[in-house]
């Protein structure tokens, strides 16, 4: 029998920060096997529900649930089932690109006698095997990006979450990326929740989207299921617009702004 239990079940999530709501009720489920975005502007409770799902951030209501259990409840087995790339850089440039992943095979304790396959079997998934000698800060931000995506593979995760991760990137960079987010669905199975300010990288590579807005979930479908309720030439930006009455690239604060650009910056 087929297990049909959702990857991700989000029911009424709440989480505060003193008196402004992040997440607002936010309801979401996210499907085995399917790569999900989540659109929305800075702002919205896209990194606060991705936080709180990968257990960095305690909730204040509702249910929170990863392969069925709840998050709240079982925060070190959650952990071994994912695998988190943050908006932030999380590769250390003055490590090469395998002691990079080999430093998370440490810190999810992937066994010894493991440990050296593993890591050459995520680098060669990423197309970094030819550069794994090379310090992580003479790589391309696209590669960097990479990078960071085996560093997130090396435990094996069942659901992947990755925030922004082709912020900053060229074009050619960007789609190196959604290659390899595509064979990983393809190829092993694993779930993908993905945030993205992109709306025509939703459109070409997610099975689903998520239009989130001040906290709570405001549609979910594919991409031509929420066109197609619009009219025949609406845009996935149409259907946005629709539901929020906003352009995706308002709202966020100064804070969200100044990460971003760093981040961007340093992918170069």
């Amino acid at each position: 029998m087929t297990d049909t239990t959702p990857a991700v079940a989000i029911e009424g999530l709440r989480k505060m920060f003193g008196t402004h709501a992040a997440v607002d009720g936010a309801d979401l489920v996210v499907h085995p096997g399917e790569i999900l975005g989540v659109l929305g502007p800075n702002g919205a409770g896209k990194t606060t529900t991705i936080r709180v799902l990968t257990t960095l951030l305690p909730y204040d209501e509702g249910s929170v649930q990863v392969f069925g259990r709840e998050v709240s409840e079982n925060r070190f087995a959650i952990r071994r089932l994912i695998g988190y790339v943050p908006q932030q850089l999380s590769a250390d440039g003055t490590l090469d690109g395998e002691e990079n992943v080999a430093l998370f095979a440490r810190l999810f304790d992937v066994p010894r006698k493991q440990r050296a396959d593993r890591v050459a079997e995520c680098l060669d998934l990423m197309g970094l095997s030819d550069a794994k000698k090379r310090l992580a800060r003479t790589y391309s931000g696209g590669m960097v990006r990479r990078l960071e995506l085996a560093q997130a593979l090396v435990s094996r995760p069942r659901l992947l979450m990755l925030d922004e991760p082709t912020i900053g990137l060229d074009p050619v960079g960007r789609e190196g990326v959604w290659e390899r987010i595509e064979d990983l669905r393809d190829s092993a199975g694993v779930t993908v929740l993905v945030t993205t300010h992109y709306m025509e990288e939703a459109d070409q590579h997610c099975d689903r989207v998520a239009l989130m807005h001040k906290g709570t979930v405001r549609a979910i479908g594919t991409p031509r299921a929420l066109k197609e309720s619009l009219g025949p030439e609406a845009s996935l930006e149409d259907v946005f617009r629709s539901y929020t009455g906003d352009a995706l690239e308002e709202g966020g604060d100064l804070r969200g702004v100044r990460s971003t650009r760093r981040t961007a910056g340093r992918l170069g």
